[in-house]
């Protein structure tokens, strides 16, 4: 027996929306879709929620279809092109606020509205399938576009800039630490030869020529793109900062509900659930913000995979999972 409840996705509830996604061809499939906002709820049909990463607005959509006229949800996304999306979907339901902002702001960002609470709060870590898809975004290997990766493209420094000023030794940092890249040190030193890059393309070139072994199934750049858009998006360094205040801005009762797709998130997701449900100050298991407190803060409900034929209709969710925890008193002492 591990220390989380596994839960399997097999059915869809009976009494669940159908795929809020379904009208909205644009989006991407959203993964674990009905099994999150069961979670989220759990049972319930009003309260005020966050989407911490909206996207395309598959999950606020599904969301918005289960709660009452009453009800509020509050969305934040650094991309302006979720942006865009949630302001369409804002003019039809002005149940929904969206907020142009990084998770790691959540505290704040509430604040600003008035909230120090919320019922429920779900994520679904890591770029979106329409980030991937669209060129000229700059995170995908597959679409050759500019070397851009930037989830907020309206300000920051470009992945091609990046690594024209970034040391080659810290390159190796980052590929390895990152994107587990055993070969880190010798692609680094490639990608700091090569001199600067501009397309997507160039890059995965430049990573393929330097890899010596290529793994089966697997882009040669696969790990090294991953690493570099953690980087420059600073997304463990905003979770680390997320999960703790997500913990603060719950109420008793409330739930929290997390989506990851590769060990580095999920782990950090695990560890701080761990955490917060042992309830010891000792537990160093996560280190990087620890909430100093001697009580129980959060409840594990347990960890879901998707089903076999969520994978077979959206590949992409095979490695997904969703962690779900619950807090467990109204304030921190």
């Amino acid at each position: 027996m591990t220390d989380d409840v596994l839960l399997t996705a097999t059915t869809v509830s009976a009494n669940a929306p159908a795929n809020a996604e379904a009208e909205h061809p644009s989006t991407h499939l959203s993964v674990l879709l009905t099994e999150t906002i069961d979670a989220l709820l759990a049972g319930r049909d009003t309260g005020i929620y966050v989407d911490a990463t909206f996207g395309r607005g598959g999950h606020t959509r599904a969301l918005l279809a289960r709660l009452d006229a009453n009800s509020r949800v509050f969305a934040f996304d650094k991309d302006p092109d979720a942006q865009a999306v949630g302001a369409e979907l804002v003019a039809l339901d002005p149940r929904l606020t969206m907020i142009h902002a990084s998770f790691a702001d959540l505290k704040q960002q509430l604040a600003n509205h008035g909230l120090s609470h919320v019922d429920g709060i779900m994520a679904d870590l890591g770029v979106s399938s329409p980030q991937l898809d669209v060129a000229e975004r700059g995170f995908s290997f597959m679409n050759d576009g500019p070397l851009d990766m930037r989830m907020d493209n309206s300000k920051g420094v470009t992945a091609a800039d990046w690594l024209m000023e970034i040391e080659e030794a810290d390159l190796a940092d980052v590929l390895y630490q990152f994107g587990e890249e055993r070969h880190s040190r010798r692609i680094a030193r490639a990608i700091k030869l090569a001199g600067r890059m501009n397309t997507t393309a160039e890059l995965a070139e430049v990573v393929k020529v330097a890899h010596p072994k290529w793994e089966k199934h697997k882009h040669p750049a696969t790990r090294s793109f991953q690493a570099i858009r953690i980087a420059i998006n600073r997304e463990l360094t905003d979770l680390d900062v997320f999960l703790p205040q997500s913990v603060e801005c719950l109420v008793a009762g409330g739930r929290l509900a997390v989506i990851s797709f590769h060990s580095l998130e999920d782990r950090r997701v695990k560890q701080f659930i761990q955490h917060e449900a042992n309830a010891s100050i000792e537990n160093t298991s996560w280190t990087p913000m620890p909430l100093i407190t001697k009580n129980k803060t959060l409840k594990k409900v347990g960890r879901i995979a998707p089903s076999d034929a969520e994978v077979d209709a959206n590949p992409r969710a095979r490695s997904a999972w969703l962690r779900v925890a619950e807090r467990t008193q109204e304030a921190i002492q």
